[in-house]
């Protein structure tokens, strides 16, 4: 049976270095690698930990008396407004939904006693609008900053404040 067997191969001088060479190579890749997601880990940390210290800052300006902007508070006007209006001999109508946009919560709660007077005069803000106008995305911002100029208008009437700090749409369809 040994006769039936190749004789082994003679190994060459620099062959048994060769598997050890790929084993460096992978070794040190992997290394690499390591020492990359530490980098990025430590680069982020260092980031985060800056921004917090920034965050600092600002909190000790509070307390010196400077004053700290509260949260933003939504109130929905429901139903949503619906109004109608003749364009060109045609009728048009257009629906609105409408949140307001607060930051004080007694104010605002003061401004709901005058929620009558302020869907009338938003009606009759809508009610006058060109239809053409309001295919337009700028037509449409130019009506919801009109809409904002006239709630605090109304609430600086009533409230003695503005209270509102913006009126947004948060649906608008038109026919």
């Amino acid at each position: 049976m040994a006769k039936n067997q190749p004789a082994p191969l003679p190994i060459p001088p620099g062959g048994a270095a060769e598997p050890a060479g790929k084993l460096k190579i992978i070794i040190l890749i992997v290394v690499a690698l390591l020492l990359a997601v530490g980098l990025s880990i430590a680069g982020t940390w260092f980031v985060l930990n800056k921004g917090a210290a920034g965050d600092a800052k600002p909190a000790e300006a509070a307390a010196d008396g400077a004053p700290q902007k509260q949260p933003a508070l939504y109130e929905v006007l429901a139903p949503a407004f619906v109004v109608n209006f003749n364009q060109g001999g045609r009728q048009r109508y257009l629906q609105v939904s409408v949140a307001l946009m607060a930051r004080d919560e007694a104010q605002l709660k003061a401004l709901k006693v005058h929620m009558p007077v302020l869907r009338n005069d938003l009606v009759m803000l809508f009610s006058g609008q060109d239809f053409d106008s309001l295919t337009t995305p700028v037509g449409k911002e130019m009506l919801r900053q009109q809409a904002t100029a006239k709630v605090q208008e109304l609430a600086q009437k009533e409230t003695g404040h503005t209270v509102v700090e913006q009126v947004l749409f948060t649906n608008l369809v038109l026919q």
